[in-house]
């Protein structure tokens, strides 16, 4: 019996001893929390240091006032309180540290420890602090300070940890300084909780006394940058604690004479996630404000746009309800979506107006009152701005009611649809279809930015449409237009350069022209083949429009010059056609109008019309030797007999070149003829 009470003795021993352990244990842990563990202090330092790669402070050094009031806990969730809470920057870094807050704490779930301890970014479930400094920065090569590095003595793992993220995060007040190389931007924020001042006008605070206020300022490029937001109460900086939207707040922020004013709400104001509300943007030009958000817009007249925004995760939504630029008026609704490798903005755009110039040089544009450059050009050479094109992707359907074609000679388009698509560098618009001067007009305009030129095309075809409508022109109210009928054709072109002038410079291709149906003013056939005669009578009798029996272009585009192969007009009075040339690359006309009557005028100083000088000074005259010749020969004459002095200005006229002129034009037609029908059924 000796030895199972020997045994019952020891198992009751070690019982007591285990329980006796279990209640130090305890008791140990007990005053632990109960005393905050600051013995802890320097090895948790050690820890985080070594897990994030920087010198981590919890504590002041060692006598400073408040040095002994770290404390931490472990019931339930690790809650750190420090009397300061620093963290190195990093060892290319000037700056005296990263962060830097007094009166911190910090609590980290278990949960969130073990995924860290999986590999998984560290996670703080909550930080509070009374007062909080910290300098950030990124290089040009994109490297920035808040990119942790494991140190040497750490455990292996991967060679960069990502940035902490956060549960949620309380200050009262505090100062942020950034300055990113790789933007250009350098920003001062000073962060408040209850500053004493009233809150901003908008803003719903619902009787709360926690305002909280982030006051921004510093330069964006040349640009100087002004910034506010303004919250009612403390503000979740991520969602994941707070359901979207449950914080009211009003932003208002300026990067040179671009303006943008914000109301709505937020659940995360770090990262702006569930952001939705109402903005208002002005500035000089949509490329200003696109630039510095990495979104590629067009370089426009200035504008004020309206509407609701809205973020969920890397994806905007912008419902533009309406969009003024210059004169023109938009309607939208955009997504762009910031998550993909190329980021891809896609809607629609539309709205009742829109006035061609202003946009601009985005699209060639220059005003009709522009003033000759040096040199006398008139055509626009700003510069396209290439790189914008590679920065992002974009699908847009356009459907605009009205487009003004920056001139009071032509007829508005109306409407025009189309879809915009920018994808790797090539911005194209393709399906067009539009109506005007009830024809319509159908293509596909593209440019290729992915090289160091841009490469420019076109292809559009226009039908049934009328002169008389589409080419505004004066005329008294009972005479008939200059000319009418309707016009078809098509234009292939294609040039290269970085300007639109570049490209004009450089163009080739063909374009070709039909006019059906057409009338042309019996007063200007006369005026231009200055027949006095008949040009006095249309002015005594009244002016006649006459049967156009054809007219026809085929113009040949080359190195920027554009020479006619056929462009003549046939009516039963006369035959018109041109030759020559006039050259966009140096914006210089030779254009010779020639006139071959069909009859007998009795005062005719007939010569060939001459079109000279440049785009910005044509001159307009005529063969001197030819009319010199007939008036000398009338003078002579008139010695012998008055009557006999008007035999030179007698034009009987050339039926023999006006109808080669006539059967060329015929031909030219019967071919367009024939490759429309081809087109149509297909062959």
């Amino acid at each position: 019996m000796t030895a199972p009470r020997s045994a019952w003795r020891h198992a009751r021993f070690g019982a007591t001893a285990l329980l006796a352990l279990v209640m130090l244990l305890v008791a140990v842990f007990a005053v632990g929390e109960w005393r905050g563990w600051p013995l802890l202090r320097e090895p948790l330092e050690r820890w985080v240091s070594a897990t994030w790669g920087r010198e981590v402070q919890l504590a002041p050094k060692a006598g400073v006032p408040g040095a002994a009031n770290f404390r931490v806990h472990f019931l339930g969730s690790v809650r750190v309180q420090a009397p300061l809470l620093q963290i190195s920057a990093p060892a290319w870094s000037k700056a005296p540290y990263l962060l830097r807050a007094e009166g911190a704490s910090v609590e980290l779930l278990w949960g969130d420890l073990w995924r860290t301890w999986q590999g998984m970014p560290l996670r703080i479930h909550r930080l509070a602090a009374a007062t909080i400094d910290g300098e950030f920065e990124r290089l040009t090569n994109g490297r920035a300070s808040w990119q942790f590095e494991r140190s040497a003595d750490a455990a292996a793992g991967p060679a960069t940890v990502r940035v902490p993220t956060f549960g949620r995060v309380r200050l009262d007040k505090g100062e942020l300084r950034y300055r990113d190389k790789l933007l250009g931007l350098t920003l001062r924020a000073v962060i408040s909780l209850n500053d004493g001042e009233p809150a901003p006008a908008g803003l719903e605070t619902k009787g709360s006394t926690n305002l909280f206020r982030i006051r921004a300022s510093g330069r964006w490029g040349e640009w100087p940058l002004k910034a506010e937001l303004s919250s009612a109460g403390i503000l979740p900086w991520v969602t994941d604690e707070s359901p979207p939207g449950t914080v009211p707040l009003v932003a208002s922020a300026s990067v040179g004479r671009s303006s943008l004013e914000f109301k709505g709400r937020a659940a995360d104001a770090l990262h702006l996630n569930g952001l939705d509300g109402s903005f208002v943007v002005t500035g000089p030009s949509l490329a200003a404000v696109g630039a510095p958000l990495g979104v590629t817009l067009p370089t426009t007249r200035a504008f004020r746009t309206e509407g609701r925004l809205q973020r969920d995760g890397a994806v905007w939504h912008v419902e533009v309800s309406t969009a003024t630029v210059g004169v023109s008026r938009l309607v939208g609704d955009f997504r762009f979506d910031a998550g993909r490798r190329v980021p891809l903005l896609s809607g629609r755009l539309g709205g009742p107006r829109l006035l061609l110039s202003d946009l601009g040089p985005a699209v060639g544009v220059a005003p009709e009152s522009a003033k000759p450059r040096k040199g006398g050009k008139i055509l626009p050479d700003r510069p396209f701005d290439l790189a914008a094109l590679r920065v992002m992707d974009a699908e847009v359907a356009l459907a605009i009611e009205e487009v003004d074609l920056n001139t009071n000679k032509l007829e508005p388009l109306r409407p025009l649809q189309g879809r915009l698509k920018l994808e790797g560098g090539v911005l194209t618009i393709d399906e067009i279809d539009t109506h005007t001067a009830q024809g319509r007009l159908q293509g596909r305009v593209s440019l290729d930015g992915r090289g160091d030129v841009a490469l420019w095309g076109t292809d559009l075809r226009w039908s049934d449409l009328r002169l008389d409508r589409w080419v505004r022109q004066q005329t008294k109210p009972d005479a008939p237009p200059w000319v009418s009928g309707r016009l078809g054709g098509r234009a292939t072109l294609q040039g290269r350069g970085l300007s639109t002038a570049d490209i004009l410079a450089s163009l080739q291709g063909q374009v070709r022209s039909e006019l059906r149906d057409g009338r042309i003013s019996h007063l200007a056939i006369e005026a231009a083949g200055l027949d006095i005669a008949q040009a006095l009578g249309m002015i005594v009798i009244g002016d006649q429009a006459l049967k156009v029996n054809c007219a026809a272009a085929d113009l040949e585009v080359a190195a920027g010059i554009v020479k006619p192969k056929v462009l003549v007009l046939d009516t039963d009075d006369s035959t018109m056609w041109v030759e020559g040339s006039l050259s966009f690359a140096s914006e210089a006309l030779d254009l010779r109008l020639m006139v071959a009557p069909h009859d007998v005028s009795l005062v005719s100083l007939r010569t060939p019309v001459r079109l000279r000088g440049s785009f910005a000074q044509p001159q307009v005259s005529v063969s001197r030797g030819a009319i010199a010749g007939k008036v000398g020969a009338a003078v002579l004459l008139g010695l012998i007999n008055p009557v006999a002095a008007l035999i030179p200005f007698l034009d009987p006229g050339d039926s023999e070149a006006a109808g080669r002129s006539a059967a060329g034009c015929q031909a030219l037609a019967q071919r367009g003829r024939a490759a429309s029908a081809a087109r149509a059924t297909g062959k």
